[in-house]
């Protein structure tokens, strides 16, 4: 097994981030593992900031091997390669004491605040107590005495994640620290950035170790007031605008993971790899691909977008990595809004073939209103960022009024005449005849 190559001791701390997860320890640690290796870079390690009470098993974890784990990459072709990620150099989980988290904010050889707190992470509920932006309101608090700026970097899937990470945190810090606000809007800098690594839930085994796809990119905005890693000496791209690669990917890769979701978990299916295999799937996807997202899709420079799209399904019939369906199913009411509905919205005024977005939404109001899968099976729906409102409308068991839930009531689709005909026409099919036959 490959082992980094550098002393941990030589390391500081130049980041802290928050979200220590899979996708965090196979993305930008990858990155900022092999940039350590640079000798000038070794002030760029990592704090993770731990703050959710459920963090506990995997801190303990990470604390006892002292940050160090293991990362294996897959490639479609099914060769592995693991080796052990060393630029985790600080852990601290706010459960304990959330003050090493605040004061490590607040040190002067902090220069960024990075986040992995997921699409609805963004959602600021006020009365939450110690939440991420609890944490980072008192970490800026104390910079701000020293006038200290810094960069706050969302490394979430979301377009435009910079620009919502802004908004999210401004509006906690005017609400709760409008002292603070007034210093952010001078001293901190919120770049938006576009991640892509497949990494599933971990296997069973060392909970630490974490296996992804052998892909990653990642382009981020140059913006930073603080200073940054040279990590465009390991691959990443720097740019002044992310949106094209942001929606190229978004459009692509994130819809088309949500499009076969629903589908195949109703089905039985239970690894991407296997849906991808079926014809029906297969042929759906690159449909919708070419047919609906493309010409939406505006294509970064120096970006092949008919071999961008052949990798996509290359790397979505990934054996090795086996990607669970129930991980893609999760927390749909967030996805829905940032992946699928932007497209949709588009098509709609543009009287485009809306065939397969009706099919989606017809299959998710089935999936979230009868919880079973089209076996009997009771489904474990995770929808961490459901409202009242929207469980209600879903409780009704009304079609018609699911439209009404929080990703598509903007939409107003039911002024669709077109649109509300197939989804009607797919949910009722759904019912009297299943998948096997609609899908045909």
């Amino acid at each position: 097994m490959k082992t980094f190559n550098y002393n941990r001791a030589e390391i500081k701390a130049g980041i802290v981030h928050f979200g220590v997860g899979n996708f965090h320890r196979a993305h930008l640690e990858a990155y900022t593992n092999l940039l350590l290796e640079d000798p000038s870079q070794r002030c760029w390690g990592v704090f993770g900031a731990m703050i959710m009470p459920t963090d506990g098993v995997l801190f303990n974890a990470l604390k006892k091997d002292d940050g160090i784990y293991q990362l294996t990459t897959c490639s479609p072709s099914g060769e592995q390669d693991s080796m052990l990620i060393g630029s985790l150099v600080e852990l601290a989980w706010g459960e304990i004491d959330s003050e090493p988290i605040i004061a490590k904010i607040a040190s002067e050889e902090i220069k960024i605040i990075s986040l992995t707190i997921t699409e609805g992470g963004y959602k600021v509920d006020f009365n939450q107590s110690r939440s991420v932006f609890w944490y980072v309101a008192e970490g800026l608090k104390r910079r701000m005495e020293k006038d200290l700026p810094i960069t706050i970097l969302s490394c979430d899937n979301m377009q435009m994640n910079g620009n919502a990470a802004k908004c999210a945190f401004m509006s906690y810090f005017e609400a709760k620290y409008p002292e603070v606000a007034a210093w952010v809007k001078k001293k901190v800098t919120f770049p938006n950035s576009m991640v892509d690594r497949i990494t599933p839930v971990t296997k069973p085994g060392k909970v630490t170790d974490v296996c992804c796809e052998d892909f990653i990119q990642w382009v981020i905005e140059d913006n930073f007031i603080a200073g940054r890693p040279a990590w465009e000496k390991v691959g990443v791209t720097f740019t002044h605008d992310v949106t094209p690669y942001e929606i190229m990917k978004l459009s692509l890769l994130n819809a088309s993971h949500t499009l076969l979701s629903y589908p195949a978990y109703m089905e039985g299916f239970r690894k991407v790899d296997a849906v991808m295999a079926d014809e029906r799937y297969r042929a759906m996807i690159k449909l919708f691909m070419n047919r609906d997202v493309t010409p939406y899709v505006p294509v970064p420079e120096g970006v092949d977008l008919e071999a961008y799209k052949d990798q996509l399904i290359e790397r979505f019939s990934n054996k090795a990595i086996s990607d669970q369906v129930s991980r893609l199913c999760g927390d749909g009411i967030a996805k829905f809004a940032v992946y699928v509905v932007p497209i949709l919205k588009q098509m709609l005024q543009d009287g485009k073939d809306i065939s397969i977005e009706a099919f989606l939404i017809a299959v998710y109001c089935k999936y979230l209103i009868g919880a079973r899968t089209e076996s009997g099976e009771n489904i474990a729906i995770s929808e961490p960022h459901i409202t009242p409102a929207d469980r209600k409308l879903i409780s009704g068991g009304s079609p018609a009024e699911f439209l009404k839930i929080s990703p598509f009531v903007s939409l107003g689709l039911d002024k669709y005449p077109v649109f509300m005909e197939k989804y009607e026409q797919f949910y009722a099919m759904q019912v009297a005849e299943g998948l096997k036959v609609l899908l045909q």
